[in-house]
């Protein structure tokens, strides 16, 4: 099977991966050819360093939050 490049479309997918093809397309076999694949968000690395991060300022955080507690409760009980 030969392709012209001045053939191939670009579409872009659902939140689930579908893409629609459209009505030129009913009722016909079509083939398909993933021949390039561009992510608009972050990648798998990219969430882990983030969650990662995340969790290292929450941790933190909460740190503080209970020195801060701990410190207004002597005052309070003092």
């Amino acid at each position: 099977m030969k392709v012209d490049t001045d053939e191939l479309q670009t579409r872009e997918t659902d939140d689930r991966g579908r893409l629609y093809l459209g009505t030129e397309y009913a009722n016909k076999r079509v083939t398909v050819a993933v021949v390039e694949v561009e992510s608009d968000g972050p990648d798998e690395e990219e969430l882990a360093e983030a969650y990662r991060d995340a969790s290292d300022s929450a941790e933190s955080l909460s740190e503080e939050w209970d020195e801060a507690s701990e410190e207004a409760w002597d005052e309070l009980d003092g």
